[in-house]
């Protein structure tokens, strides 16, 4: 027995220690069991051996003799009765269960190994350690596929069916689905514990990925860059996986971006660079995207680009697919070559039509960005090809990881911004301080800005003839009071007894001689851009109807994002409308038309503050505060700014019938600045 107990944990010493002590427990229960049997039988040893071998013997029975017994349902060949038969099935079915569980050999190959001699028993060892050896698969501390035999897992399983207003995880309430395959879905979805917008992926838990995506889900939150998009949760709860990512409702991918035409090389230079320097610093920590496209690349309204779906979105859609020999440096480098192409061109560099991209010729080639379309930056045009094509043209070297492309982008020469736009300045009118008003040219009209010559018409003309009645009844009665005068003049000169007075000479071209102070009638200010500014949320809000505040119509307005709580110390302060006006203006009075009751205070920046729009909002002094519908801010003495900003303190809940009824959101209908 301690021959054959030395053989079997040899065999499992092969597998590791946790292995081996369950194989050495399963073989002692073994022997517990078949010695009980032999005790209760009262055959101790056999007649005709010595005790060693009559254990040996008895051992060999209980295993044998009682399987037998087992199927046959009779006595032994011993003459043992039914009763020790089946206290000697008990063992081997216990040790069973137990080998299945916790080591690869089964109470028969065990019962083989104990019965067969010491020479068989080690001949047989080395196939049965090599035997779970080589089933056990390499042991990874964050594997990135399922440790289990996922070949049979279906490679299709439908997408979790779920609809508007469920909640998943009992705290994701999912709002609305932005798209959705043949294997997952992605939703828009309130997270009800902290009170913000999320994205949600979700996935059937039996599904062939569903592992891949959760490791490279846990992956990318450790990653923990903010040039990325985060990944806040990743879950499988019963048949489900579900993946939560931080939502940034108001940027703007690149292939949005890219909609109108192509980027200025400034602006293609930027994205390019700070993608390149992103991706690279990922690489640097082992991580990788492997699908990165204009759906995934946004832009903040600061101009600061984000990277959306690292490791998630190749995961969700199986890439990089088998026999794909590719490495994922080459890959994600291929792929901002190719996002550099299209900002440059407008125009997708494959053969295909992607992203609302036209594709290029079939029969093209590999050609460089300024091949395409004339006027390209030719460093940003050599730089795209180099890292989208192995073979550039003009024989240049490609480039095939993001820390070479880094690399090269740095040694570029700057590529300075252009000078922006200056608004057209128009002199504003001058105020008339006479009492009595002139005449105006009658051969000139004098239209807005930006308007076509209005037609005179016949109202017009009348009150044009009524102007110049009144004018030359003005004049008469200036005549006629100068004639007075010089009588009076006269007749006092002409009097010897009387002494001269000297009185003042009347004007001959005012009907009141004595000055007023001048009246200041306003004068409207446009508003050069709208900017949302929101420097305690999580970005700019309602950035596609920001010119809908300043364009005149009351009816069209620009909105915040809804809350669930008013401000307050549960949220923020507030949020709000930066005006800029294009150049310094001296601003006398603000009127504000909002679409619900807020609290809003006009704002201006501080002495000092180089930034406005990047600025903290205690670096704005108020200059004034009002609460409804209709706000009229007149300030006591007119002040000299570019900047004024509207700042939000104080929300109501929208009203039944309105778009997110019962949510807090600021409704700024209309703006009106004067001087």
């Amino acid at each position: 027995m301690a021959d054959g107990t030395k053989a079997v944990v040899d065999t499992s010493a092969a597998d590791g220690a946790a292995d081996e002590a369950a194989l050495a427990a399963a073989i002692d229960e073994l022997a517990d069991g078949t010695a009980r049997a032999g005790a209760a039988t009262g055959k101790d040893a056999r007649p005709d051996g010595d005790g060693a071998d009559d254990a040996g013997a008895g051992r060999d029975h209980a295993d044998g003799a009682g399987a037998e017994t087992a199927e046959d349902g009779g006595t032994t060949e011993d003459g043992d009765d039914g009763e020790d038969a089946d206290d000697e099935a008990v063992a081997p079915a216990g040790s069973e269960e137990t080998s299945e569980i916790t080591a690869p050999l089964s109470a028969s190959e065990i019962a083989a190994e104990l019965a067969a001699g010491d020479a068989a028993r080690r001949a047989a060892a080395a196939p049965a350690a090599d035997r779970p050896a080589a089933k056990r698969p390499p042991r990874d501390p964050q594997p990135t596929h399922d440790p289990r035999d996922t070949a049979t897992l279906p490679q299709t399983l439908p997408a979790p069916l779920r609809h508007s207003g469920d909640l998943i995880g009992h705290r994701y309430r999912l709002e609305e689905c932005i798209s959705s395959s043949e294997t997952f879905s992605s939703w828009r979805a309130v997270d009800e514990k902290l009170r913000r917008a999320v994205g949600v992926h979700l996935m059937a838990a039996g599904h062939q990925r569903a592992r891949k995506v959760l490791a490279a889900a846990k992956s990318a939150a450790l990653l923990g860059d903010p040039r990325f998009v985060q990944v806040l949760d990743a879950v499988q709860e019963g048949e489900l996986v579900y993946v939560v990512r931080e939502w940034l409702p108001h940027a703007s991918d690149l292939a949005k971006l890219l909609a109108d035409g192509p980027m200025e090389p400034h602006e293609a230079y930027q994205m390019v660079r700070q993608v390149t320097d992103a991706v690279a610093a990922a690489h640097r920590r082992d991580q990788a995207h492997l699908r990165l496209t204009p759906r995934c690349v946004l832009r903040t309204d600061s101009g600061q680009y984000r990277i959306n779906g690292i490791a998630v979105d190749a995961a969700l859609r199986g890439l990089p697919a088998e026999g794909t020999d590719e490495d994922a440096e080459r890959t994600d480098t291929r792929a901002i070559g190719a996002l550099l192409f299209a900002a440059l061109t407008h125009r997708w560099p494959f053969p295909e039509d992607r992203y609302d991209l036209k594709g290029l010729p079939r029969n093209l080639g590999e050609v460089a960005p300024d091949q395409v379309r004339a006027g390209v930056h030719k460093g940003l045009s050599e730089l795209a090809a180099r890292a989208l094509f192995d073979h550039p043209p003009h024989h240049a070297e490609p480039i095939t990881t993001p820390e070479a492309l880094a690399r090269a982008i740095a040694l570029m020469p700057r590529i300075r911004q252009p000078e922006p736009e200056l608004p057209v300045f128009t002199n504003p009118p001058r105020h008339n301080t006479h009492a009595l008003p002139t005449a105006p040219n009658p051969t000139r009209v004098v239209a807005a800005p930006g308007t076509g010559p209005t037609p005179v018409t016949a109202p017009v003309r009348r009150a044009g003839r009524r102007l110049r009645r009144v004018v030359k009844v003005t004049a008469w009665t200036v005549a006629l009071g100068a004639i007075g005068a010089a009588s009076w003049q006269l007749v006092d000169y002409l009097r010897p007894e009387s002494t001269a007075i000297a009185a003042p000479q009347p004007s001959s071209t005012s009907a009141t001689p004595t000055a007023h102070a001048a009246t200041h009638d306003p004068v409207a200010i446009p508003v050069a851009q709208a900017i949302s500014y929101n420097p305690l949320g999580g970005g700019p809000e309602g950035t596609s109807a920001l010119d809908k505040a300043t364009d005149g119509d009351p009816n069209s307005e620009w909105t915040t994002s809804w809350y669930v709580d008013p401000f307050g110390p549960k949220t923020k302060e507030g949020t709000g409308l930066l005006l800029d006006l294009g150049s310094v203006q001296s601003v006398s009075s603000v009127n504000l038309k909002l679409g619900t009751p807020a609290t809003a205070e006009l704002r201006m920046p501080a002495k000092g503050v180089g930034n406005p729009p990047a600025a903290k909002p205690k670096d704005y002094n108020v200059i004034g505060k009002e609460s409804g519908t209709a706000l009229s801010y007149k300030l006591d003495s007119p002040v000299t700014t570019r900047y004024l900003l509207i700042w939000l303190t104080s929300l109501t809940k929208n009203p039944d019938g309105m778009q997110y009824a019962g949510q807090y959101q600021g409704h700024i209908a209309d703006v009106k600045v004067f001087g």
